[in-house]
């Protein structure tokens, strides 16, 4: 890809055992994503999508060691520390979990959890922080934004959680956004909804996200580019039409034949094109 891209990662391995010749959990693996743009990680459980997004923002276990580059921005991770890192997440780079259930403070109302960040990276005021976050809630399509900010997290559903995660991550305007199986556990209409949001993002905040996912049918309707990915490693990487029409890989062809037809896909593709034009 050209220079624009915001995030490089090159030969990215990661290992958890620290025993020379042990599987590591990523191996070798390069990708660069752009602004405006979402590149769909897929694969299986357990082939290293999960530790190569949570790589991005030195998320790992203190056990994890990994080599490689990672540049954000054109700034080189490994040379930044504890709290530099806590700089660029959030501002630069926003996640949003797999599991928003875990993910937010069960002890804190949405309105002090979704203000945190804004206060420490934008150094906005408790009330200007709170109208940002009103208007990022109404943003990701969420009606009554007071009502869900005086709430705790155990008393909102699976995909109002998963809406308050993406908008208390939009609210701090991230360059880029990372989504670990977003849709995951949410009922049919929500992930259309969330999937349709995503997409929205990039289309209209020029955001670009790195999707991982293990939903051919996800990647098809929303993503650019895809990499697919197999015990660490990227095994295929192009743009969507490309590797759904005539992927290369066996296990590409697998997982297509596992998950969906190709007319499937192919029709879920157009129809995502229909509505969201690139």
């Amino acid at each position: 890809m050209a220079s624009s891209s915001y995030i490089e990662v090159r030969d990215l391995s990661v290992d958890f055992s620290g025993e020379n010749g042990a599987p590591k959990a990523v191996d070798g693996v390069s990708f660069d994503l752009a602004r405006g743009e979402i590149l769909a990680l897929v694969g299986e459980s357990g082939s290293g999508k999960t530790v190569t997004s949570l790589s991005l923002m030195k998320l790992l276990p203190e056990a994890a060691r990994w080599t490689g580059h990672i540049s954000i921005d054109g700034v080189d991770i490994a040379t930044k520390d504890r709290r530099s890192m806590e700089d660029i997440r959030g501002s630069k780079v926003g996640m949003i979990f797999q599991e928003p259930a875990t993910s937010l403070n069960p002890v804190l109302t949405i309105a002090r959890q979704m203000t945190e960040g804004l206060r420490r990276h934008k150094l906005l005021s408790a009330t200007k922080a709170a109208a940002v976050a009103r208007a990022a809630l109404l943003d990701v399509g969420i009606a009554d934004p007071d009502r869900i900010m005086a709430q705790f997290p155990h008393q909102l559903s699976g995909g109002i959680r998963q809406l308050v995660l993406i908008a208390a991550a939009i609210a701090l305007q991230p360059d880029v956004l990372l989504a670990d199986e977003p849709t995951t556990a949410l009922d049919v209409t929500v992930q259309a909804q969330v999937l349709d949001l995503l997409v929205n993002l990039k289309s209209r905040m020029g955001v670009g996200i790195l999707l991982v996912t293990h939903d051919i049918g996800v990647v098809a309707e929303t993503a650019d580019r895809v990499a697919v990915m197999r015990d660490g490693r990227i095994l295929e990487t192009g743009f969507v039409e490309d590797v759904l029409a005539a992927p290369q890989h066996d296990y590409t062809k697998a997982l297509l034949a596992s998950h969906l037809t190709l007319q499937q896909a192919l029709a879920v593709r157009s129809a995502g094109n229909s509505r969201f034009p690139r």
